[in-house]
């Protein structure tokens, strides 16, 4: 028997979280509460009927299973059931199940049915059962592109008014690309919300301007963000010169950002305050955490489980923030005072402190930043994610992450070789684990790291100063169309070791290269040799 305890937290189209688990018999209520919010038509078309109410008998069975030969999946959005799917063995050892599920009209659209189909499939694979039927109504179209969608190769009969499929529910390549094309999407999806908020509230701003609060509001409101910025305060009318409220939602502004400075004892306060307001996300930037021994650690098992109930992602916590230098956006939701300058590479940092040398360092250098994101203790969003936001990103060029932990390195190998095609991934591994991640334990293998980037095609670098000549390199340099390479130089020594070492690399050093220009060569000599 599989049963699980907590909901397995799943994204949907919309970046948003909801939580899914098998049915359980105390879940009786919260069926009959769903079946009772559906409209008419939904009850019609899973059940063929008006069917107003569940018979006690129905409820019943609906709600005890046995979790092989019968399953069913609840999705929880808020706390309280949206949806249910359900497959049912046709007869003892039978390698057919009959699946079905039903979602409710305030959530449709949401990608619900495709993620029910996913983890009813694996569960029915793991029990023996090799393929589904399903019936359906020809005016249920939404279902039946679920259906057609998956990827699975489904064969359609019409009778009696009635769509009769059939399809085997082995994984192949078409299915594996469905699913890693919406793994995509909804990754991509959750972080875009987080960088380009309509509105963002902060908590933890002192009326006294004294504080990580208030630095994070200042650097907020001098950043140029163009939408509302709301300091949430108990008592305060104004703090920063901006209106304050005792809730998000008393501002009467949309908003999708929160950023949270406040004590950890504080923060399950702020995430339900955030999530009545319509959040989006956290930026966490309190400390306290995980890295502060046990008993922080279950406090940030219990943040992220009570942000994703209420369907919203965590950056964080203990760490520096996250910003966006679009100039429709212009979000510093950090601690680093400035916006970075605007440019088209993109920063994932896991440690804060290690954040803030990069943006400096970057300045420095004149190195232009399309956003940046620093996970602090990762319990969340990680680099993954924002491989799968970058991908796509029409305004980041260059991916520079800077990495204590891999939590998925098949994932990771997997996202970095599908966008290094496109937009290079230069890496920095810490050779030291933080507390946060892990405690003493050391950090990650070199030898296995530098197999790993070797696999999946990422350009590895060992300080910080690789990190942003390569950056900086990739920035401004177009992307070679060939392995020939021109070699020039005032001095032959350098000229000959910069040339051997090319075609040690499998590069082509070109005909009447290296070209020394002598030691006296001026702008006009170089000139005239490069061209």
């Amino acid at each position: 028997m599989t049963t699980v305890d907590q909901p397995v937290d799943v994204l949907l189209s919309d970046g948003s979280t909801v939580g899914l688990r098998p049915i359980r018999p105390e879940d009786a209520s919260g069926i009959v509460a769903m079946h009772a919010r559906f409209s008419e038509r939904t009850r019609y078309l899973r059940y063929f009927s008006p069917y107003p109410r569940i018979p006690e008998r129905d409820l019943n069975r609906f709600v005890h299973v046995d979790h092989r030969d019968r399953e069913a999946f609840v999705v929880l959005a808020a706390g309280r059931i949206v949806a249910v799917g359900r497959y049912e063995r046709l007869g003892p050892q039978a390698p057919e199940a009959e699946v079905a599920f039903v979602v409710e009209d305030a959530h449709q659209g949401r990608g619900i049915g495709s993620v029910l189909l996913e983890h009813l499939a694996d569960a029915a694979r793991r029990a023996g059962i090799v393929r589904f039927v399903a019936e359906v109504l020809p005016a249920n179209g939404a279902m039946l592109r679920v259906f057609a969608d998956f990827g699975y190769q489904v064969q359609r009969q019409y009778a009696d008014g009635v769509v009769h499929l059939s399809f085997p529910i082995a994984p192949t390549e078409a299915t594996l690309a469905v699913q890693r094309g919406r793994e995509h999407r909804t990754e991509a999806r959750s972080i875009a919300r987080l960088l380009a908020p309509r509105g963002v509230a902060v908590y933890g701003a002192s009326a006294t301007g004294q504080g990580v609060g208030a630095a994070l509001l200042g650097h907020l409101r001098d950043g140029g963000y163009p939408g509302p910025v709301v300091p949430v305060h108990p008592s305060a009318a104004t703090v920063a010169g901006l209106p304050a409220y005792p809730s998000a939602v008393d501002a009467g502004h949309p908003i999708d950002l929160a950023v949270v400075a406040v004590a950890p004892e504080a923060v399950g306060s702020v995430v339900a305050d955030a999530a009545a307001a319509g959040a989006h996300g956290l930026v966490v930037i309190s400390a306290g955490f995980a890295e502060a021994g046990a008993a922080g650690a279950a406090a940030q098992r219990a943040l992220v489980r009570a942000a994703h109930v209420a369907g919203m992602r965590v950056v964080g916590p203990n760490c520096l923030g996250v910003a966006n230098t679009a100039a429709q956006v212009r979000l510093n939701a950090t601690l680093a005072p400035a916006l970075p300058a605007p440019g088209r590479v993109g920063i994932f940092s896991q440690s804060g402190a290690f954040g803030v040398a990069l943006l400096a360092e970057a300045a420095r250098r004149g190195l232009g930043l399309s956003s940046f994101v620093s996970a602090g203790n990762r319990a969340d969003v990680s680099g993954n994610d924002l491989l799968q936001y970058w991908q796509d990103d029409p305004g980041t060029d260059v991916i520079m992450l800077y990495l204590e932990t891999f939590g998925n390195p098949r994932k990771f190998a997997r996202l970095a070789r599908r966008i290094g095609r496109d937009k290079p991934v230069v890496a920095l591994a810490s050779p030291a684990r933080p507390p946060g991640l892990g405690g003493d334990a050391p950090g990650p293998d070199a030898v296995a790291v530098s197999a790993l980037f070797a696999q999946s095609g990422v350009i590895r670098v060992d300080t910080v100063a690789e990190l942003l000549d390569v950056g900086v390199l990739l920035a401004h340099q177009p992307r070679p169309a060939g392995r020939r390479v021109a070699v020039v130089g005032n001095s032959s020594a350098p000229t000959s070791r910069a040339a051997t070492a090319c075609a040690a690399q499998g590069l082509t050093v070109a005909a009447g290269y290296p070209s020394d220009v002598g030691p006296r060569a001026g702008p006009a000599d170089f000139a005239a040799a490069l061209g």
